[in-house]
C-alpha cells in the first residue's frame, strides 16, 4: 500500500512486534544452578498442585537450629537458594553418571548463585519473587564486604576448617559449617533487605532438571539466537520447549549477553514463570505419573527449615496462582563496580534503595498513575511512514517504557489502544492521544499495552499535529541498568528475553 510520510521521516521497523512479548571460566559455577530452586517456588506458587502430594509433607528434608521470622512484618518472606550441591537434599553424593549430565565439574565448594527471596503479603495480595544478583557487593558477617554469594561457601569452609584443626570430627564439622554457612546467608540477605526471613528452601543442582523433565519440558522463548560454549546454550531464536541439561543451559549462561549477569536473572525469572504455568496445567496436574515425578523431584532435592507447616501454608496459597506472582529484581547502581580494594568486578547496590523498594511492596496500591509500570509497543496500521516511530517518542517523553514499533501487515480502519486488562495506564495513554478507545486483548500482559494507529489517527506525532516533537528517548532511558518490565506468571506463552 502507499505510504505518506510525516516528520521526521523515520522508517518504522518492516516487521511487526510480536504480541506481548515485551567472568567466570568454563565448567565454573557461574549460573550453573540456574533456576534449580523452581523445583520449590514453583510448588509454593502452586498450591492446589501440592494438595495432591500429602505424603511430600513427610518426605522433605528438614533443617533444625535455624532463627527464623513469623511474618510480624506484614508479609511471609522465603529465602531459596539455589545451591550446586554435588550431594542429594539427605547427602548422598550424587552418581557419576548425574554429575556428567550436571556437568558439574570437579569442585567441591557449595555455591549459591541463586538467591530469590519470596514475599507473600499478608493481605493476600500478589506476590513477588525478588532476585538478588550473586555478585551483589554487601556486608557479610564474619566476613565483611564481598559478594552475597561467598556469605554461605566462605563461611562454611572457614568454620569447618577452625573445627577440624580443633579436633571436630570432620562430618560433624562439616554440618556444622554447613549451619553457619546458611545464618550467614540469612543474615546478609536481612541486612541487605531490611526482611526478615520467615522461611528457607535450599535446593540441589539435580532437582532442576528432575523436575524439568517431570513436566515434559517447559516453554522459553528467546529473541535472538544464541551459540555460547561457556555455558553451553545453542539456541534458534523464537520460541522452543527445553529439557533438563537443555534448560541448564538456558539460565547459566551470561556471557555474551547485553546486561551479563542481570539478563541471566531474567531468563531464571522468565523460566520459573513458565514452569508455573507448566505445573498449572490441566495437562500436569491431571497425569499421576507427573505429580509422582514431581514428588520425586522434590523429595530428592528439598532442603526446608523444620518450623514450616507446608500443608497449611498450600492452604494460604490456593489464590495465589501464575498471575499474581509477579518478578522483579533488586535495584542496582553499577553492575560493573568494582570492590574496594580493586581486585574483583561486583554488582554495586544501595542497601537503603533495596529496603525502600522491599518495604514498597507491602505499601497499599496507591490511586496515583506510575506510568513507567506500563511497556508500550506501537504498531503502525495505516500508510503514513514514520508514524509509529513519531508516537512512540512521545509515549516515551511521557514516562511509558518504550515496547516495539513496527508495521502491521494489514491495514486498521481505527486506532486503538490494546490492554490485557483495564488499567489506570490504558485509561491515561488513550486520554493523552486524543481519546482512543480501550479494547481488552488477554494476550497482553496487565503491564504492557498496545497502541495500533491507523490512517484515521489526528492526536499527538500525527501528520494533523503541528506542536513541537519529541526528541528519540534519552540513553539513560535505554542503558542497560533502565527499569524494566516486570515478568510475571501470567499471560499465554513465554516471555521473549535476551
Amino acid at each position: 500500500m502507499t505510504r505518506r510520510r510525516v516528520e521526521p521521516a523515520d522508517q518504522d521497523a518492516a516487521s511487526p512486534p510480536t504480541p506481548g512479548s515485551t567472568g567466570v571460566s568454563v565448567g565454573s559455577r557461574v549460573g550453573r544452578i540456574g533456576v534449580a530452586l523452581a523445583s520449590v517456588g514453583v510448588l509454593l506458587f502452586t498450591g492446589y498442585a501440592w494438595s495432591s502430594i500429602t505424603s511430600l509433607e513427610g518426605n522433605v528434608t528438614r533443617l533444625g537450629g535455624l532463627t527464623l521470622g513469623s511474618g510480624r512484618d506484614g508479609a511471609v518472606d522465603i529465602l531459596m537458594v539455589g545451591t550446586d550441591s554435588r550431594v542429594d537434599a539427605q547427602g548422598n553424593p550424587l552418581s557419576a553418571a548425574e554429575q556428567a549430565q550436571l556437568h558439574g565439574g570437579d569442585q567441591v565448594g557449595t555455591n549459591t548463585d541463586t538467591i530469590v527471596v519470596i514475599r507473600i503479603p499478608n493481605d493476600g495480595s500478589s506476590a513477588t519473587a525478588i532476585s538478588i544478583p550473586r555478585d551483589s557487593y554487601v556486608d557479610v558477617p564474619g566476613i565483611g564486604m564481598s559478594k552475597i554469594n561467598a556469605a554461605y561457601g566462605a563461611t562454611k569452609e572457614a568454620r569447618r576448617e577452625k573445627l577440624v584443626e580443633a579436633g571436630t570430627d570432620p562430618e560433624q564439622a562439616e554440618r556444622e559449617g554447613t549451619a553457619a554457612g546458611r545464618r550467614a546467608l540469612i543474615d546478609s540477605v536481612s541486612a541487605l533487605t531490611g526482611i526478615g526471613i520467615d522461611h528457607y528452601a535450599e535446593v540441589g543442582l539435580v532437582g532442576f532438571v528432575l523436575l524439568t523433565d517431570a513436566v515434559g519440558g517447559v516453554d522459553v522463548c528467546l529473541k535472538n539466537s544464541v551459540d555460547e560454549p561457556l555455558s553451553g546454550a545453542t539456541f534458534p531464536a523464537g520460541p522452543q520447549t527445553l529439557r533438563g541439561t537443555q534448560a541448564l543451559s538456558f539460565v547459566r549462561q551470561r556471557h555474551d549477553l547485553p546486561r551479563g549477569d542481570l539478563d541471566r536473572i531474567a531468563r531464571q525469572q522468565v523460566f520459573m514463570a513458565s514452569l508455573a504455568q507448566k505445573v498449572l496445567s490441566a495437562g500436569t496436574l491431571a497425569d499421576p505419573s507427573k505429580l509422582a515425578a514431581l514428588q520425586r523431584a522434590v523429595s530428592r532435592s528439598v532442603v526446608i527449615d523444620d518450623n514450616w507447616d507446608i500443608l497449611k501454608f498450600v492452604a494460604q496459597l490456593k489464590d495465589l496462582t501464575g498471575g499474581k506472582v509477579r518478578f522483579a529484581t533488586i535495584p542496582v547502581i553499577d553492575e560493573q563496580g568494582w570492590s574496594e580494594d580493586g581486585s574483583q568486578s561486583v554488582v554495586t547496590v544501595d542497601p537503603a534503595a533495596v529496603r525502600r523498594f522491599t518495604a514498597g511492596l507491602l505499601a497499599p496500591k496507591s490511586n496515583r498513575l506510575n506510568r513507567s509500570e506500563y511497556t508500550v509497543d506501537v504498531i503502525n496500521a495505516g500508510t503514513v511512514d514514520g508514524l509509529a516511530t513519531n508516537v512512540a517518542n512521545i509515549v516515551a517523553a511521557k514516562g511509558y517504557q518504550r515496547g516495539t514499533t513496527g508495521n502491521a501487515s494489514d491495514p486498521a480502519s481505527a486506532s486503538f489502544v490494546a490492554t490485557g486488562e483495564k488499567s489506570m495506564g490504558a485509561t491515561d495513554i488513550a486520554r493523552q492521544l486524543g481519546g482512543l478507545p480501550v479494547r481488552v486483548d488477554p494476550s497482553l500482559a496487565p503491564d504492557h499495552l498496545r497502541l495500533v494507529l491507523s490512517d484515521s489517527y489526528t492526536g499527538p506525532g500525527s501528520i494533523a499535529d503541528t506542536g513541537a516533537r519529541p526528541q528519540a528517548t534519552p540513553a539513560a532511558a535505554t542503558s542497560p541498568t533502565a527499569p524494566r518490565p516486570t515478568i510475571t506468571a501470567a499471560g499465554k506463552g513465554p516471555t521473549c528475553v535476551n
